[in-house]
């Protein structure tokens, strides 16, 4: 009687438990799956990647800065909407042409596509670097800049950083920190190697830097950065 009553206890209890559990999952918004869902796609792809550097050589390969995020993008977007849009399917729009970038360098920003058109992203905030400021004064402007990501934003850059020149795309996966100054994210290809003269690159997930980091490497003459935000109205498929 004792045991039975001991375990009639444990079940009682764990009830709230269970219950504050599944309201937390129940509260989640279609956004927030969303976002959620395009994070753990990136997670599996590191995982099974177990720290080897994949191909990213060729302009079709998932490994690729850009197409990574595309993937992570495109492997979930049928499950969602826009409730503006519900009956159109959702695109991620391609970098801007190198000729329309102009006079900034490829790779700051998307092809500018509507809503209607079922891109869901919008440019939360941009950051170009203006020549009628001083360094210092484009340095501090960048750096309210990068102050604004949140976990799920879409990154695009056109920078000279450690790794490499150039465009630069990648997901933020948790909000700015204020206590660390440093923003985290995941992405592909941002690191990598050559092997037989064809060019791998590395998944990271959960990476972390200063923004000053990042700031150091967009914030160049003819250089800049966009972060894209999935708009707030997104919706499970009808």
């Amino acid at each position: 009687m004792k045991r039975l009553m001991a375990l009639l206890l444990c079940m009682l209890l764990a009830l709230p438990v269970m219950g504050l559990a599944e309201a937390e999952t129940a509260q989640k918004t279609p956004r927030e799956e969303m976002i959620d869902l395009m994070l753990e796609t990136a997670k599996v792809e590191f995982d099974n990647a177990r720290g080897r550097a994949l191909p990213a050589h060729k302009s079709n390969h998932t490994y690729v800065c850009k197409n990574f995020t595309v993937y992570m993008f495109r492997q979930n977007r049928d499950k969602f909407r826009m409730a503006e849009f519900p009956d159109v399917p959702l695109i991620i729009p391609d970098n801007l042409p190198r000729k329309e970038s102009k006079p900034y360098a490829y790779g700051a920003a998307w092809k500018d596509i509507e809503a209607k058109d079922g891109n869901p992203f919008y440019a939360a905030a941009t950051f170009r670097y203006d020549t009628n400021l001083s360094k210092k004064e484009n340095w501090e402007i960048a750096r309210e800049f990068m102050k604004q990501v949140q976990r799920g934003d879409f990154f695009q850059m056109a920078a000279n950083y450690y790794y490499g020149v150039g465009a630069h795309s990648l997901v933020f996966t948790e909000d700015y920190n204020p206590e660390t100054d440093s923003v985290t994210w995941t992405d592909s290809n941002m690191k990598g190697k050559t092997v037989k003269g064809v060019r791998h690159g590395y998944i990271q997930w959960d990476a972390v830097k200063k923004i000053d980091w990042f700031v150091d490497a967009f914030c160049r003459k003819a250089h800049g950065a966009t972060i894209y935000r999935l708009r707030d109205d997104i919706i499970h498929k009808p």
